[in-house]
């Protein structure tokens, strides 16, 4: 860090970030996968391309089984904003819609297109390039919604929805994120080092598209490759280099602001909210490609990397590629190969299938040896060294969380920020008693997500419940004043006119001798007719 301050001392466009607290520094694994460049796979005979790449709701396929499709062509429609439009990453014919077994770890096992490639990439016609200079942020939105990108550091998040999230607040800062500190990881160095215009163009779009002051490229000073061709594109009005010190975990979202701004996020607060934004090196890169070449995400630099591999590498490799295909295109030696991993060696995730698929956010697959993964260690007592407290870049106490989540004390869990752990296994990494510190955070977690969902559901039916007998009460009480209307109409008519049971008498007695009297004439006069016409004289 101190070489590159005397390098770079007299660039205005080169600043450099704080340390961060806490923090690691293991051994970084990335030499191997850089001696030669980036390389394009071939076309795979099969494409297995998942619906749900990204956190947030599975896509709805728009082919069928025996439909032909063309690279680039548009197989499955975004659900809602937190989902993707996938497009074909070759020619070929679509075998099957079928579940299959993933990388992405909130859906092992999920719903796959299966396209049989047919070898010639035959693709879609490509409109004329789009002069992004001169559109607004309303023209450009569309055009990389459309494009189908998620975030490509690992997380995620759906490029358009996170976009989305940061047109509302007043974004003063961009921070495009390329510090890759995790083990093993070495794809956005090597983009950066072959691609660099690409990268801040992609960048400036982005910037131009939320309308944010500044930008700045964050990168580990001990990239020196990558950070000579970012000082011979970048644009000295709009976008300035951040040097970072060679720490782990420094390309976390939260450390990183608090490096490059001096700002610690509060618990639950978006870096919207605080007016910054943060995104990765190879999303802005597909984004140049969506804007500037009219082309939706297909592929992505994917890091081939471990001792069991005879050629690491990083690949351009296709979006629905088998993991298991790519591992021999490398040439894997099965007798050193004792783990796979998707992602680094700290946040990775074991693969127990190699069949499984790559996807936008898989940015290294590691074929790693007995050396490089040892077997676990057994857990033993914690000798409360400190060591953990101190690797900790959220500034926790791991002794206490462990305890706390050992006993299920949710609420203090709580308390003592459970929920800013980030899971970046530096506590675990220092622990000499080998304790899978993080194991316990993150199943501390899922309980109590668990315990709120039931909570939240509950209170939901009761809520409901609570309002089914409130609308049962008003239709009675309504149906009991429509019935009692009419004696309540007549007990105020009463009271006017108070009833007497003798006068009620006397006046049925008089109606009663009405009649009497009434019948009485009706008689006595068709008795004197029918006489007269008898006897033909008058009567007496």
């Amino acid at each position: 860090m101190k070489l590159m301050r005397k390098i770079f001392s007299a660039d205005k466009n080169v600043s450099y970030g704080r340390t961060i607290p806490g923090g690691i520094r293991p051994r970084a694994h990335k030499i191997t996968s850089l001696r030669s460049r980036v390389m394009a796979t071939p076309i795979p005979p099969v494409l297995i391309i998942p619906l749900n790449q990204q956190q947030g709701k599975a896509s709805r396929p728009c082919v069928k089984a025996g439909d032909r499709v063309l690279k680039y062509q548009k197989i499955a429609e975004a659900a809602d904003d937190s989902s993707l439009n996938i497009h074909a990453p070759s020619s070929g014919v679509v075998s099957m819609i079928q579940n299959h077994t993933t990388i992405n770890i909130n859906a092992a096992n999920q719903l796959c297109i299966f396209i049989e490639t047919d070898g010639i990439d035959e693709e879609v016609p490509i409109p004329d390039t789009l002069d992004w200079r001169g559109m607004t942020s309303e023209q450009l939105l569309p055009v990389i919604s459309n494009a189908g990108i998620c975030g490509m550091g690992g997380a995620g998040f759906p490029l358009s929805k996170k976009i989305d999230s940061a047109i509302i607040p007043d974004i003063h800062t961009l921070i495009i994120n390329a510090v890759e500190c995790e083990p093993f990881i070495t794809a956005d160095q090597a983009l950066i080092r072959e691609h660099a215009d690409e990268v801040i163009q992609g960048a400036q779009i982005l910037q131009h598209a939320i309308n944010a002051k500044r930008c700045l490229l964050a990168i580990e000073s001990d990239k020196t490759d990558a950070i000579e061709a970012l000082s011979n594109y970048a644009d000295r009005d709009s976008i300035k280099l951040l040097l970072l010190d060679n720490k782990y975990p420094a390309g976390g979202e939260r450390q990183l602001i608090q490096a490059a701004t001096g700002k610690e996020l509060p618990a639950g607060h978006l870096p919207a909210e605080a007016g910054i934004y943060v995104q990765n090196a190879g999303t802005v890169f597909s984004i140049y490609k969506a804007v500037v070449e009219n082309k939706p995400c297909i592929s992505r630099v994917t890091t081939l990397t471990g001792e069991a591999l005879q050629t690491p590498k990083n690949f351009n490799a296709l979006v629905g590629t088998q993991v298991s295909w790519l591992f021999d295109l490398c040439g894997i030696d099965n007798k050193t190969h004792s783990k796979s991993v998707a992602g680094g060696s700290l946040m990775g995730i074991e693969l127990m299938d190699n069949s499984a698929p790559i996807s936008q956010s898989t940015n290294c697959l590691i074929a790693g040896s007995l050396s490089e993964f040892p077997d676990i260690m057994p857990e033993q007592a914690c000798i409360r060294c400190g060591y953990c407290a101190n690797a900790c870049p959220s500034g926790l106490l791991p002794q206490q969380l462990l305890a706390y989540s050992r006993c299920e004390e949710d609420e203090l869990l709580a308390q003592q920020g459970l929920f800013d752990c980030i899971e970046c296994g530096a506590c675990s990494y220092v622990c000499p008693s080998s304790i899978p510190l993080v194991q316990y955070y993150r199943s501390s977690k899922e309980r109590i997500i668990s315990a709120r969902q039931k909570k939240e559901t509950s209170q939901a039916w009761q809520n409901r419940f609570q309002y089914h007998q409130y609308r049962i009460k008003k239709l009675k009480d309504e149906a009991l004043s429509r019935t009692s209307a009419k004696p309540v109409i007549d007990k105020q008519q009463s009271a006017d006119d108070p009833f007497s049971k003798e006068q009620a008498a006397l006046e049925v007695a008089a109606a009663v001798a009405r009649v009497k009297a009434k019948k009485g004439n009706v008689i006595a006069s068709s008795a004197a007719t029918d006489g007269s016409q008898s006897d033909g004289e008058p009567t007496a």
